[in-house]
């Protein structure tokens, strides 16, 4: 931003203006002497700003409450209008689409889901996406032009305008213009992530990694993936690849998961949650050769994880995905990083389930949506372009 002077009163206007909207989004609904002495700026200063927020619709002065009404005149008091715009996270799978709908608070007044073939076309997979969010708006009573920002989740390597590079997870996804695509529909600013990064970032915002600002989160499965925060700020490396450990077995280390989780020889399909599920089973009930492919298959996701947190060294691994919940992937991960590892770092399941990519969607929303309304300040999901 360079040297702050006096010289640009419209900068120290906006400064001033993000400062007092971050406080009353904060304090709930403050009185002008509650906001002066958290912002730490002066009565008419503070006075001036919330006048110029409420015009933009985005404060509004708070009801007094009946018991106020009868000790004299009450304090005016404001609030920030969470519902003067509405945020959208979208995760886009391989059998279903996830939507969650909030206010400008980030807190979620809706969801929706709908379920997609896995050899959906791209453009059948997008018309699902927007029928989905159709339904969730009709059922919100939310207007399509109230929608400030959209954070979307899909498999794959995402460059920063929302190009898929490369998503071999879904047909027809490898060079998919999936941002300009959907911004043609929402006509707002849409951000566009891997699926692993985001739910990183959901984790890290509402799941297990609260507290923590050096994290992997992994997406345990066939194709497994993983996100990174380092410092609180997430990590995409130079090509938006940071992660993609599922293709560790590609440097002639091993078979691919596929092989390694098979009880046939053959390879399952990276894509039948079924099949996977019923080698699981098959597992606990003690048939030997399914014991043996999860035995493989986990000690091939250890490696790789241990592989990334060598590189990063994070102080916690969340694991996620459909393998979440599964005792047989968290000891083994510790044991091994706690051989490799100088310090090893906390291992534990995701606390967000199946809903971790689409939260993390949101928060890319809301990051948008605050570096407008907050404009002097960079959130943890910007974008290098």
């Amino acid at each position: 931003m360079g040297q702050l002077t006096g010289g640009d009163p419209s900068l120290l206007r906006r400064i001033n203006s993000a400062v007092v909207l971050r406080a009353l989004r904060a304090a709930g609904s403050p009185t002008l002497t509650d906001l002066t002495r958290l912002t730490g700026l002066s009565r008419p200063t503070v006075e001036g700003v919330v006048e110029g927020l409420i015009g933009t619709g985005l404060v509004v002065e708070a009801a007094v409450e009946e018991g106020a009404r009868r000790q004299g005149r009450p304090a005016r008091r404001f609030r920030f209008r969470a519902e003067a715009g509405h945020l959208l996270g979208i995760e886009i799978g391989s059998h279903r689409i996830a939507a969650l709908l909030s206010g400008l608070d980030g807190r979620v007044i809706g969801a929706g889901t709908k379920e997609v073939s896995e050899t959906a076309s791209a453009d059948e997979r997008l018309e699902k996406v927007r029928a989905t969010v159709a339904d969730l708006l009709r059922r919100a009573g939310v207007p399509r032009d109230s929608l400030r920002a959209v954070g979307v989740a899909s498999p794959g390597i995402v460059e920063a305008d929302g190009t898929v590079r490369l998503g071999t997870a879904l047909p027809g996804w490898t060079g998919l213009p999936l941002g300009d695509r959907l911004r043609r529909s929402f006509r707002c600013p849409v951000q566009v992530e891997n699926d692993a990064n985001a739910a990183a970032v959901g984790e890290h915002w509402k799941g297990s990694a609260r507290d923590t600002d050096d994290i992997v989160f992994v997406m345990a499965g066939l194709s497994p993936g993983a996100g990174s925060l380092i410092g609180g700020r997430l990590h995409r490396g130079f090509g938006g690849a940071a992660g993609e450990i599922g293709a560790l077995h590609l440097l002639g280390r091993e078979a691919s998961p596929e092989k390694l989780l098979s009880t046939t020889g053959e390879p399952l399909h990276p894509l039948d949650e079924q099949a996977v599920a019923e080698v699981f089973a098959m597992a606990r009930r003690g048939d030997e050769q399914a014991v043996a492919a999860l035995d493989r298959f986990v000690q091939r996701l250890v490696h790789d994880v241990a592989a990334l947190v060598l590189a990063i060294d994070p102080e916690l691994v969340v694991v996620g995905g459909w393998a979440a919940g599964l005792d047989d992937v968290l000891e083994p991960l510790r044991r091994e990083l706690a051989r490799y590892c100088l310090r090893p770092p906390r291992v534990t399941l995701s606390m967000l389930g199946e809903a971790a990519v689409a939260t993390g969607a949101l928060r890319l929303a809301l990051d948008q949506a605050e570096e407008e309304l907050f404009a002097v300040e960079k959130t943890v999901t910007a974008r290098r372009r």
